[in-house]
């Protein structure tokens, strides 16, 4: 039992952090509200701190400038809801990007050097309207602790357009696939059938995965699982890659349809949790049931196929075998799904026909190969029974049409951004049907406006086994009921980096936990247990805490999970947790 002069003491100390409150926007549950302008059209995005959401587009003449020369990147300000231009260096059209263990966001490949239009530039080392270095063996890194801007690393990445990046249990980067010199889809004459390491390991090493799998082998679809080995999907098939050997084992082959870019499907690891052992599923929904050959015939209306409703979802740790799950209302392309805190998928984005890309085709809406936009959103909840896992119900639409080069993130208040739209090759607003797009929203989910818990006693730090602590609630914080504290969960999110339908990176960990309540049922304590002791269920570096109860999540707060450098995790012992009891156990702080 805790003395009342040691209960008030741990709520003395606690109280004297920084804890976070509601949140700053004053959205309605279920809705969109436009925020504002973008200086630059939202290809790429993710979350560099708490307050600083950072937005990277390829080189086009936007209006925004910065040194002399359009701005394709920018430093945007969740609190302030201010915008400053950043200078990416290169041309980041169609890069990959993810976070090291140490904090550090890398953006990896790109584009040759342009000039108007998309048209290859006379020089690829700068210079002309854009000034904009070839790309596609550029590694960029921004700072994360302030006013700061992206710099250029001394290591160059072999030449790669559409790269998939994916932080390894150590903290350092595997970097996937992609072409050399880009285009709708790959072909054997540019194909980079690879992959290498950051910090460098040597020569890039063949996949014969990604040698066979043309035309669709771009941003293969990929996820480090917590056996240590990474899922890959391309074009129809899948395979375990065992990075550490270098070997690869043959999965079953997708159904139903394409499900990697440009066919572009929603695609998320599912939560991890206690209750499923922290194993692994993937869910694929979406895309295009087109075959191999028709991606090059010039006489396939693209425009005019019928995206996929299907969804199927693999275990791959436990079965090499895929399973149909709930399908999709309507078939959608381009869809992001985006982790909540309360453990349900956000669906946003996408149409219903044709896919990525854009170019000169007769048959091409304006430019955009892709037509009839989706405008509402839908939510995906595993747990629920088959056949009514898909929700719309209590969600607006937006008016704004999300298509090829949109972007969704999750916020640390809970609430979904989501930006960009540009099925052009350069700036184009004027008499299109689907212009190049910076008007920005926010989706707030339904929790939103709900009183927000304000947990006392979440750590900076959270490392892989090791001592369990406590995180300390009121009543209020309870929802005035104190049984809820039976109803609550700690969780880790990484939103990941957002581009062409993906968010590399994006993971969804809940913590082992049991509580208590204080004597006289007052306040409740969430005994939580640090990461499970496998760096590969998540791997370090910074991440969302969030305290959800009863579904009502907490605000967000950035942690950094294992040593915050590369190398080897340390793993410790785990600390047993005690029984649950919701009255009148004793908590050691």
């Amino acid at each position: 039992m805790m003395p009342f002069f040691l209960y008030a003491s741990f709520l003395a100390v606690s109280f004297a952090y920084d804890i976070p409150t509601q949140p700053l926007k004053k959205g309605l549950d279920g809705q969109f509200e436009l925020v504002g302008n973008t200086l630059i059209s939202a290809q790429q995005m993710f979350l560099g701190t708490t307050d600083k959401v950072y937005i990277v587009d390829k080189v086009e003449n936007n209006p925004s400038r910065v040194k002399s020369h359009p701005a394709w990147a920018e430093e945007y300000t969740l609190s302030s809801n201010t915008h400053r231009a950043m200078d990416a260096i290169t041309n980041t059209f169609c890069a990959g990007g993810n976070v090291l263990g140490n904090g550090t966001w890398l953006n990896v490949g790109g584009n040759q050097a342009v000039t108007y239009g998309g048209v290859q530039a006379e020089t690829q080392i700068g210079g002309g309207p854009y000034d904009d270095p070839d790309g596609r063996k550029s590694m960029l890194d921004p700072c994360d602790n302030g006013h700061c801007d992206w710099t250029l690393s001394s290591f160059q990445a072999d030449q790669r357009w559409y790269p998939t990046l994916e932080t390894l249990e150590d903290g350092t980067m595997i970097i996937i696939g992609g072409c050399r010199w880009g285009g709708y889809v790959n072909d054997a004459q540019q194909n980079n059938p690879t992959y290498e390491f950051f910090p460098t390991r040597g020569k890039p090493v063949i996949s014969p995965h990604l040698t066979r799998t043309l035309p669709t082998n771009l941003y293969p679809l990929t996820w480090l699982l917590p056996s240590g080995r990474l899922l890959l999907q391309s074009n129809w098939e899948t395979i375990l890659l065992d990075y550490k050997n270098g070997t690869e084992t043959l999965l079953d082959a997708m159904p139903d349809a394409v499900r990697t870019y440009p066919a572009s499907a929603g695609t998320v690891m599912l939560p991890l949790t206690p209750a499923n052992n922290w194993t692994a599923t993937i869910l694929f929904c979406g895309g295009s049931n087109i075959s191999t050959w028709q991606w090059t015939d010039p006489a396939f209306v693209i425009v005019g196929q019928r995206a996929s409703q299907s969804c199927v979802n693999i275990t791959p740790d436990v079965s090499p075998n895929y399973e149909h799950d709930d399908p999709l209302p309507e078939g959608r392309s381009m869809a992001n799904f985006i982790l909540l805190p309360d453990g349900t998928v956000f669906c946003t984005n996408g149409a219903r026909t044709g896919t990525a890309g854009y170019g000169y085709n007769p048959w091409a809406v304006g430019m955009s190969y892709a037509d009839d936009p989706h405008f509402t959103p839908l939510a995906y909840n595993a747990s629920a029974a088959p056949g009514t896992r898909w929700s719309s119900q209590g969600f607006s639409s937006t008016k704004i049409p999300r298509m090829y080069h949109s972007s969704a993130l999750l916020l640390p208040d809970g609430a979904v951004m989501i930006a960009g739209s540009n099925p052009n090759a350069d700036y184009s607003v004027a008499d299109l049907k689907y212009p190049t797009e910076y008007r920005m929203e926010f989706f707030y989910p339904a929790y939103y406006t709900h009183r927000r818990p304000q947990p006392r006693g979440i750590p900076s730090q959270l490392s892989y086994g090791g001592s369990s602590f406590t995180i300390a609630f009121t009543l209020d914080d309870l929802g005035g009921e104190i049984t809820n504290i039976a109803k609550t969960k700690a969780v880790l999110i990484r939103p990941g980096f957002s581009t062409h339908s993906m968010n590399m990176g994006q993971r969804y960990v809940e913590l082992e936990s049991t509580y208590s309540t204080s004597d006289d049922n007052s306040a409740g304590f969430l005994r939580v247990s640090q990461v499970p002791p496998n760096p590969s269920i998540i791997a370090p570096g910074p991440a969302l805490f969030f305290v959800v109860v009863n579904n009502i999540p907490s605000i967000g707060v950035q942690v950094m999970i294992g040593s915050g450098q590369l190398g080897t995790q340390k793993v410790l012992p785990v600390e047993p947790l005690p029984a649950p009891s919701l009255r009148n156990i004793g908590i050691s702080i």
